[in-house]
């Protein structure tokens, strides 16, 4: 039997890049020498940042919930076979008949599920990179027109080959993304009215002897 070893694998998350990033073009040949480039690593952006661990332990669990799903489908559909070989010699025609219709009903719910589960670890990963990425790019924006940056390039993803060390900007894109998430945690935090104090509950009344 196959077990749960299709799903999707959260260390794919750590190969994902942000689209709005990627560039077909090589800094190279597409910047004249006056021009100042950086590049960055979006691979260590999702991976190093903050938001990008949260990101990673949230599809780390829903994974590990369904892998445990999957594992007891599976040990129920190995009982059923185990069963079905036991008993095939002693069980009338109909019986057997039925343990193996069920034996064909789990099956397809099995491999139904994991289908299924796929699906829903990879749309989760697309959603968490597409809400990683609105927040990350003004980050980008606005570092890059105060280093006046003419260009930025994904290092893996615009044709790349070599790169200076000293233009790679990821770890202080990396220190203001977590700084912009910070700020925002708490802003958020702050937005939320203070919960209204209840009134302390009026003492009973003392009963006359």
């Amino acid at each position: 039997m196959k077990n749960c070893k299709r799903l999707v694998g959260i260390g794919a998350l750590a190969v994902l890049t942000l689209p709005a990033l990627a560039r077909g073009e090589s800094p190279a040949a597409a910047a004249p020498a006056q021009n100042k480039i950086a590049v960055i690593d979006v691979n260590r952006v999702v991976t190093d940042s903050a938001m990008g661990k949260e990101i990673f332990a949230k599809l780390k669990k829903l994974q590990e919930a369904k892998l445990e799903e999957g594992k007891k489908k599976e040990k129920e559909l190995r009982d059923l076979e185990q069963k079905i070989a036991d008993q095939k010699f002693t069980l009338s025609e109909e019986k057997l008949a039925g343990l193996q219709k069920d034996y064909q009903n789990k099956a397809i719910d099995f491999k139904r599920f994991q289908d299924d589960a796929d699906r829903e670890l990879e749309e989760a990963q697309k959603r968490e990179l597409r809400e990683m990425e609105k927040k990350i790019m003004p980050v980008i924006n606005i570092l890059g027109r105060e280093e006046k940056y003419t260009m930025v390039f994904n290092k893996f993803q615009s044709g790349l080959v070599y790169a200076e060390e000293s233009i790679d900007i990821t770890d202080s894109v990396v220190k203001r993304f977590n700084a912009a998430t910070a700020a925002a945690a708490d802003a958020k935090a702050a937005e939320k009215p203070a919960e209204e104090k209840k009134p302390a509950p009026a003492p009973a009344p003392v009963k006359k002897k």
